[in-house]
């Protein structure tokens, strides 16, 4: 079975996050709990169903990551963008989920 995270977007601004172990929605998909069976996934669909219905979160996912080297990549590129933010430039000083960075003159 492929490895899987459960991922949405945070209610209040959109954020996209990922369920870790405590139950706690991070912004950071190295934080994920990973399931690797299927029982641990439906685990997971029941606990992105409850988040929903409580206003938390939206488009509530399972999704397939791999791990190498110690660091989580979801398989699907929509994935990778929700992870890493936008593939081009969005809007002046915004960074994607990485924050602010600096840039050589």
């Amino acid at each position: 079975m492929v490895s899987k995270v459960l991922t949405a977007n945070r209610l209040a601004d959109g954020i996209s996050v990922w369920l870790d172990a405590s139950g706690t929605w991070v912004e950071s998909l190295q934080d994920a709990l990973i399931a690797r069976h299927a029982e641990a996934v439906a685990a997971f669909e029941a606990t992105g169903k409850t988040a929903f219905a409580d206003n938390k979160v939206v488009d509530v996912n399972v999704v397939d990551v791999e791990e190498v080297d110690g660091i989580l990549r979801p398989l699907r590129m929509r994935e990778r963008i929700r992870a890493e933010g936008p593939s081009i430039a969005y809007a002046p000083g915004y960074h994607g989920l990485a924050g602010p960075k600096n840039f050589a003159a």
